[in-house]
């Protein structure tokens, strides 16, 4: 793994942001409206609730991102997780868990929740290692691609 540093949200990776989590969505699924939300509209959908959005920058390009979205009281949403298909394999998805985590814990959240697909192993796989259980399969009412949520207690 190159040398890599960790930012907060800063304007200048949005680019990156979009097209990184477009890259998977658009593979495996289809953009939806809550998606075009978070994405078009990151810095009032995220940053101007509380919450904030992870950058791993490698060698002056954005390798993978994620965002923590205030979910409810003493909660946040792990949204928008992605990893350059170059760079997968290297420990991003982790590196952007640690820190996304310990971010939460900072804001004294007792738990983080996220929705997912069960198609997507890997990251059902990398959840699941840093201690996230299943509390509900299913369809569910605000995404058409999720059927899976997860929530970790901190």
């Amino acid at each position: 793994m190159a040398e890599y540093s960790i930012v907060t949200y800063n304007r200048e990776f949005l680019p990156a942001f979009m097209a990184l989590n477009r890259e998977w969505i658009e593979h495996y699924f289809k953009i939806e409206e809550m998606d075009l939300l978070q994405l078009e509209h990151a810095e009032e959908a995220i940053i101007e609730k509380g919450g904030e959005i992870f950058f791993i920058v490698s060698q002056e390009r954005v390798v993978g991102t994620c965002a923590m979205v205030p979910h409810g009281p003493d909660c946040y949403e792990l949204a928008k997780m992605a990893v350059d298909p170059n760079e997968r394999g290297h420990g991003y998805g982790d590196i952007l868990m640690d820190e996304a985590v310990r971010w939460a814990g900072e804001k004294k959240a007792k738990k983080v929740m996220l929705l997912s697909n069960t198609v997507l192993t890997p990251a059902i796989t990398l959840y699941k290692k840093h201690g996230f259980r299943t509390v509900r399969l299913g369809k569910h009412p605000d995404y058409d691609r999720c059927n899976i949520e997860m929530e970790l207690e901190l």
